[in-house]
């Protein structure tokens, strides 16, 4: 099972990402973690030596969907050549969202 009910009957996922593009250095990062926490996720975004962007996301299934959605385009300045995603089992391993480096 991907998701875990909660007693109020909202699913929560993870999400496992990779981004590769130009996507280091246009405030990729930083509009990562605006969204998550606007929308209540948890998990972190860093930048990889390979050039591409890490994000792990936790949260009720919709709203990670929403950040799925916007990593595909990325902020203005980005261009977004691929995303890799890995859809997991939620497992409530952060407390918030942070940039880790």
């Amino acid at each position: 099972m991907l998701h875990k009910q909660t007693s109020n009957g909202v699913k929560k996922i993870r999400t496992h990402i990779f981004v590769s593009g130009r996507v280091q250095g246009v405030c990729f990062r930083g509009d990562t973690q605006q969204i998550a926490r606007e929308l209540g996720l948890t998990g972190f975004v860093k930048n990889l030596p390979d050039g591409k962007v890490e994000i792990i996301t936790e949260g009720e299934k919709e709203k990670v969907k929403q950040i799925v959605d916007w990593v595909r385009q990325g902020p203005p300045a980005a261009q977004v050549n691929n995303i890799d995603i890995e859809w997991e089992g939620y497992k409530g391993e952060f407390k918030d969202f942070q940039i880790v480096y």
